[in-house]
């Protein structure tokens, strides 16, 4: 059975979510020859190769070789054109194919190759970039036992990666890791805006809500207890942060956050329409 270190990996798309896998996987260690990409962009290219010394191409299908997987690293409206460029290439070697592409589903991936394909739909979130992701995976029914292995591999170079039993369940993942970080960014934005406004410095409002955002996370991660359990660890009767919370709920935050959510929900859904 090959693992990672054994396998061949094309990238198709070199942008930031492929470069952190590229980077992630050099440091589980597999060789940049192990590895090529292509893409449109010479920056981009030239980055990959400077600073993984990963052989990249312009053309989709050029020098393809022969890869144990296919990684479709592209925007989802690019999709169906992509994989229309690389189906030749797809047909001769039969490799795995993985795509990080928000709302397309694995039929769709098949319908458009026009062929019977090993289809891992994964949903990373930008987190990986410092090895820290959070990724749901979903497989078709035809990805063999040791291509779910290897896809673990892979992402869980960048991060943490699970699977989900239902593909419409990754269209839940989007909503909340995909698109997740931004919600969190958000909040401790307006966090930091709310300290300046009361006086602190502004380098100052910065390094706390960094440095609150990251404490909260790691007690959340190693704690066993519940968030609610934690939130209530913090909140004394008729203190401060009762005061707070006790405005979250006067405002209807809980009611504002699962509106958000299944607004990015109902997006991924609708994406696979819009570019079928």
């Amino acid at each position: 059975m090959k693992t990672i270190q054994d396998i061949r990996i094309r990238f198709i798309g070199a942008g930031n979510m492929a470069a952190s896998l590229m980077g992630g996987l050099l440091n589980k260690g597999l060789t940049a020859s192990q590895i090529t990409a292509s893409d449109p962009g010479k920056n981009q290219r030239d980055y990959i190769e400077s600073q993984f010394h990963i052989q990249t191409f312009d053309a989709n299908d050029a020098h393809f070789g022969i890869p144990d997987i296919a990684v479709i690293a592209v925007k989802p409206q690019l999709m169906k054109t992509v994989l229309q460029d690389v189906k030749p290439c797809l047909e001769r070697t039969q490799p795995l194919v993985i795509s990080v592409a928000a709302g397309i589903t694995t039929e769709q991936i098949s319908r458009w190759l026009d062929m019977q394909v090993a289809v891992v739909r994964t949903m990373p979130n930008t987190p990986a970039l410092i090895g820290q992701g959070a990724i749901g995976m979903y497989a078709n029914q035809l990805v063999s036992a040791e291509q779910i292995q290897q896809t673990e591999q892979i992402m869980d170079a960048v991060g943490t990666s699970l699977w989900v039993e239902k593909e419409a369940q990754i269209d839940t993942v989007t909503a909340l890791s995909g698109s997740g970080p931004a919600y969190f960014f958000m909040f401790m934005e307006y966090l930091q805006e709310a300290a300046e406004q009361l006086g602190l410095e502004p380098a100052d409002a910065a390094l706390l809500t960094r440095k609150t955002a990251i404490g909260a996370a790691l007690l959340a991660e190693r704690s066993p207890e519940t968030l609610a359990t934690l939130k209530q660890r913090v909140t004394s009767p008729n203190g401060t942060t009762a005061a707070a919370l006790a405005c979250f709920d006067q405002l209807l935050i809980d009611q504002v956050i699962k509106q958000a959510i299944t607004a990015a929900h109902d997006r991924s859904k609708e994406l696979s329409q819009e570019f079928d």
